[in-house]
């Protein structure tokens, strides 16, 4: 496991390598860092502005190389997001390092966690969260899946699908709430008496009837949640999504 030291000494050669790195316009840290929320577990958070749009992809090259072979990588995937390639590394000690790169035309803060560290960045232009009407949609696709996983007696993917139901209606709980509603980071920020509303929708072992029960949980709660945002199309889901659990096994 690392150490906040050496993730904080890592952080600092990271931005003194950008600052040597001619192609790069601008450098910000980003995440807990930026809003001084870091703890023990913090992982490292840098975006960079690329000048050229042509250099793009040789700055992605030889980054790439440069936590390799400096840094002893041991992998790496790309998330991106609009203009934005987010080069996420595994380092040994199982420190993750998420580099973001962009054209200095999009260099801009995404969310209050930026700090320019050097060069200019563009006028913020904060992402919104997901609209609720998207997450809504994808609470029912889980719960028509859930439905048929368990009649088919799938029980490891309708556990994965009444898991993306309880994920969907916690959601669409934090943004109610103001919350962060991505990757579960508002969850645990959530009051108590709106999470424990799901507590008996966690799957406590495969069997039809244990994965009924949560099922039934799972789809009252994500109910209960459509309709403190939107109480008519509630009433549009009502009879289709408790049809679902009410239907004979």
């Amino acid at each position: 496991m690392f150490t906040p030291e050496e993730r904080a000494r890592l952080r600092s050669g990271l931005l003194e390598y950008a600052a040597s790195d001619q192609r790069i316009s601008g450098a910000a840290i980003t995440g807990s860092a930026a809003a001084a929320h870091e703890d023990r577990w913090s992982d490292i958070d840098l975006a960079f502005g690329v000048g050229n749009p042509a250099e793009l992809s040789n700055v992605l090259a030889d980054w790439t190389a440069y936590m390799y072979h400096r840094h002893l990588a041991l992998h790496h995937l790309d998330v991106r997001s609009g203009e934005w390639i987010y080069r996420v590394f595994l380092l040994p000690g199982t420190l993750q390092v998420d580099l973001a790169f962009v054209t200095a035309t999009e260099f801009r803060a995404l969310a209050p966690t930026f700090r320019l560290m050097f060069g200019e960045a563009n006028e913020p232009r904060h992402v919104p969260p997901p609209p609720p009407g998207d997450i809504v949609g994808l609470g029912w696709l889980y719960a028509l899946h859930a439905r048929t996983c368990i009649a088919r007696r799938n029980v490891w993917q309708a556990e994965y699908m009444i898991s993306g139901i309880r994920d969907t209606a916690l959601a669409l709980a934090c943004i109610r709430h103001g919350l962060p509603a991505v990757h579960g980071r508002g969850m645990d920020l959530l009051p108590g008496g709106v999470a424990a509303q799901f507590e008996g929708s966690l799957v406590r072992q495969l069997d039809t009837a244990e994965l009924s029960r949560a099922f039934r949980v799972a789809i009252q709660g994500l109910l209960s949640e459509i309709r403190s945002i939107d109480e008519e199309l509630a009433g549009r889901l009502q009879e289709a999504l408790t049809g679902l659990i009410e239907a004979p096994r």
